[in-house]
């Protein structure tokens, strides 16, 4: 799945992964991490002005269910398919 131009990707992946990899290493669209409880309890402070979102996590699921939650509080919000490992083979790296 090819990155939208204009996105905000939400990095769901631990503190420690996030720091071994950065998604800004990767893509010039803006990052902006978050857990999954805080989209769960809708304190994750996004609003649709800085969207779309694209989820991204390790392997995909969890980046799915954050997705569809982001979308119930009325966000456009897509989960990057096949997570980190996707995301990299979408971009060559």
């Amino acid at each position: 799945m090819p990155l939208p131009a204009q996105a905000l990707l939400i990095d769901l992946r631990p503190q420690e992964l996030r720091f071994r990899e950065p998604l800004e290493r990767l893509t010039s669209l803006p990052v902006r991490s978050l857990t999954l409880e805080a989209i769960e309890r809708g304190t994750h402070g996004l609003t649709p002005d800085l969207g779309p979102f694209v989820v991204v996590c390790e392997r995909g699921p969890r980046s799915a269910l954050a997705a569809r939650l982001l979308q119930a509080d009325g966000l456009e919000a897509t989960a990057y398919p096949g997570g980190l490992p996707g995301l990299r083979r979408e971009l060559g790296r």
